[in-house]
């Protein structure tokens, strides 16, 4: 059931894939608690790095708890007011913006009393004479550049006003909530997007006919009630109106009308334009509010500008906003910064950073970049979970996310752009923790079966040292001398690239099972498996007196059984390769190698080397298995035919090499003949091509026979053989 298997193994990929797809569908959905997150990213991004106080021409004239105790408690009499606005227009302010409601007509105006107390007819006609304080406010306004502020209220207004003590109720003539000024639109539809209401509680009509500037007073809070964005135009029954911040600027830059400039295909506000000035906005014409810390010169009290206290120079030329921070007039905001602060300061700061150019902005194509880097983001961390270790993968997350954080965070403190990475580093956080947890128990379970399976790959011999010697086990090697045998599959790779998977594991494993189990008879150690390559070491960990007989015993033995499993094989109907086989003997350091976590009991030194290059060896020399000079030494008795001296990649002086004479497969039967031109080959005499020529023609399968003769024809006049890489 090789196809259950596959299934399985890829069917791993539908966590990470499931979860990356159901991060991408709440991105795109954007519930509440996204934006919430988001907002709370922001709003601790403006708590590490708030806006720094620039001087600016912006007052707050605060009707505090000082100013209520001195002067009584609100509402003030309207004379009162009037007096305050006077004195602001004297001083020379360049606007001010009244951050209340005159919802009612003032209670101690003459006339207002009339109407609640009876007085005798000449005492009420010298009360009836005197001027009505409304009406006295009324000139103050039509003196100078004042705007009056009007709450929006409707079926669709969700914000709350910052108006001081009006009444709560809807003005059916809505037409005089907006402002002198006209509209000039760009581009597409400005109010495509604007939060619309479908009423105004305004002040009184002789105030409001005498005011040169109306601005809307509503804030628009997020769902966790913090002010974070302050509209600067509202959808009043179809009609744009601004917001008191934006008539004040306008009165006070003498702007005769707002350019509003709208993206096209109803994307909504994305500029508005007063003077010369130019304010980015949200779709929605919000602006946000890039917060300070609390700051005592953003204020002067109301009584102190009545006291006549204030220096004229601390207002000339200033935008003032009348406003409250009374806790009993209840118009307190919630700010990013994690404190309540007075409505009319979010109308100054935002008016600071107008003038002063600094803005904070969310650019549209944030939301689209976000989400690229939601899949992105998941797709890199679910490969490196798939694919890699868990550290390795845990490094990964770890890097993105922190470039993620890092790049919004430089975004935020230089650019003053608001880019949310908290979704992109949960949504890899979402793929990564199941995806690494699910891995690591699949990968623990195949892991015993991994070692369970290969637990009979581990040589008999190291494990009986090991246990009888536990010292072994330290970090650390000596010098010995030992034999090694190399074996390979001649062109492996490229007959397994034309076998079904499944077929070339299954020819692969059972051809390594009996080569391994050849090492082990012959009491040699696995030094490692590459591939179809075996390496076998002898005389190591346990020394061995004949290690060089047991190598060469145990290569032809290799050698007895590649050929026959290479015949069955075929026999079969199934291509596989010959093996080629090499030994050597030298001076090695054997011992464990690698470090605290892990052992590897290894050989390392030039013989190791020259045994793989007398295996590669074999692909030239036409031989199936090559032993060196080194190795012959220790098996005086063993028929072999000398093959020449090799000159390896890697060695300076040429190696004396031999090829056994049962490796030849009978093939090589004038074993007299060739060791006689052989000799004629060695001392340069002529008469060696025509031997050679003659032996070729008696066994013209012998590849070795071919190799010489080959080469004593193209000039070569003794038995070195160069052979430039492996």
């Amino acid at each position: 059931m090789r196809w259950l298997k596959a299934l399985r193994r890829q069917g791993l990929w539908l966590l990470p894939a499931g979860m990356l797809a159901l991060v991408l569908g709440v991105a795109w959905h954007d519930p509440g608690m996204v934006r919430g997150v988001r907002h709370a990213v922001f709003d601790q991004a403006q708590r590490w790095s708030p806006r720094v106080y620039e001087e600016a021409p912006v007052l707050i004239v605060d009707i505090d708890e000082e100013s209520l105790r001195r002067l009584g408690q609100w509402p003030w009499p309207r004379t009162r007011v009037a007096e305050l606005v006077s004195r602001l227009q004297r001083a020379g302010a360049a606007s001010v913006g009244l951050d209340v409601v005159f919802a009612e007509a003032d209670r101690t105006s003459p006339r207002q009393l009339l109407k609640s107390i009876r007085l005798p007819r000449e005492a009420a006609a010298a009360l009836a004479a005197l001027p009505d304080h409304d009406e006295l406010l009324a000139e103050v306004l039509r003196a100078g550049p004042v705007a009056l502020g009007f709450a929006l209220d409707g079926a669709d207004a969700a914000a709350g006003t910052s108006a001081a003590g009006h009444k709560d109720a809807v003005d059916d003539d809505a037409a005089t909530c907006q402002s002198p000024a006209g509209f000039v639109t760009l581009g597409g539809a400005p109010d495509a997007q604007l939060r619309a209401f479908a009423g105004c509680v305004q002040s009184i009509p002789v105030l409001t006919r005498a005011a040169q500037g109306h601005g809307a007073l509503s804030f628009i809070p997020d769902e966790d009630g913090v002010l974070r964005r302050l509209p600067l135009l509202f959808d009043l029954q179809g009609r744009l109106v601004p917001s008191l911040a934006a008539e004040t600027l306008r009165l006070a830059v003498n702007a005769p009308r707002y350019t509003v400039q709208a993206a096209a295909d109803n994307g909504g506000v994305i500029g508005l334009i007063v003077g010369k000035l130019r304010i980015p906005t949200t779709a929605e014409a919000g602006m946000w509010v890039h917060y300070t810390l609390p700051r005592a010169e953003r204020y002067v009290p109301a009584w102190k500008v009545l006291a006549g206290e204030v220096p004229a120079k601390r207002l000339q030329g200033q935008m003032v906003l009348v406003g409250t921070s009374a806790q009993g007039l209840l118009d307190l905001r919630f700010s990013p910064l994690g404190g309540i602060i007075p409505g009319v300061e979010v109308h100054a700061q935002a008016l600071e950073q107008i003038t002063t150019g600094h803005w904070l902005q969310r650019p549209g194509w944030a939301p689209a970049v976000e989400l690229m880097a939601v899949a992105l983001g998941g797709l890199l961390v679910a490969i490196a979970a798939m694919r890699c270790g868990a550290l390795v993968s845990a490094a990964a997350f770890a890097a993105l996310a922190t470039t993620l954080l890092g790049g919004a965070w430089l975004a935020f403190t230089r650019h003053g752009l608001l880019l949310d990475t908290m979704l992109p580093t949960l949504g890899m956080l979402a793929v990564f923790l199941p995806t690494t947890v699910v891995r690591h128990v699949m990968s623990d379970r195949q892991q015993r079966w991994v070692r369970h399976a290969f637990a009979r790959y581990v040589s008999p011999n190291l494990v009986d040292y090991l246990i009888d010697q536990p010292q072994a086990l330290e970090l650390g090697g000596r010098r010995q001398r030992c034999s090694f045998v190399f074996t390979d599959l001649a062109g492996f790779t490229s007959v397994m690239e034309r076998m079904d998977p499944a077929q070339a594991v299954t020819v692969l494993n059972q051809y390594l099972d009996g080569m391994i189990a050849i090492a082990f008879a012959h009491e040699g150690t696995l030094d490692r498996i590459v591939g179809d390559a075996v390496a076998i070491v002898f005389s190591a960990p346990v020394q061995q007196a004949d290690h060089e007989q047991r190598a060469v015993n145990c290569a032809l033995a290799m050698h007895r059984f590649a050929q026959d499993y290479l015949a069955a094989r075929r026999a079969e109907g199934v291509e596989f390769c010959e093996t080629r086989i090499g030994v050597h003997t030298g001076e090695v350091i054997v011992g464990n190698f690698g470090g605290n976590t892990i052992f590897d009991y290894r050989a390392l030194g030039d013989p190791v080397n020259t045994a793989s290059r007398l295996e590669g060896a074999n692909k030239y020399l036409g031989t199936r298995v090559c032993l060196s000079q080194a190795t012959l030494d220790g098996c005086p008795d063993l028929p072999v035919r000398p093959v020449g001296r090799l000159r390896v990649a890697g060695r300076q002086e040429p190696i004396m090499v031999y090829e056994p004479m049962a490796a030849t497969d009978g093939q090589a039967v004038q074993q007299e003949a060739y060791a006689q031109a052989y000799a004629a080959m060695t001392a340069g005499n002529s008469a060696a091509v025509g031997s050679f020529q003659r032996l070729h023609e008696d066994s013209p399968g012998d590849r070795l026979v071919q190799l010489h003769m080959a080469r004593l024809k193209s000039g070569s006049t003794d038995n070195v053989i160069e052979l430039s890489s492996k």
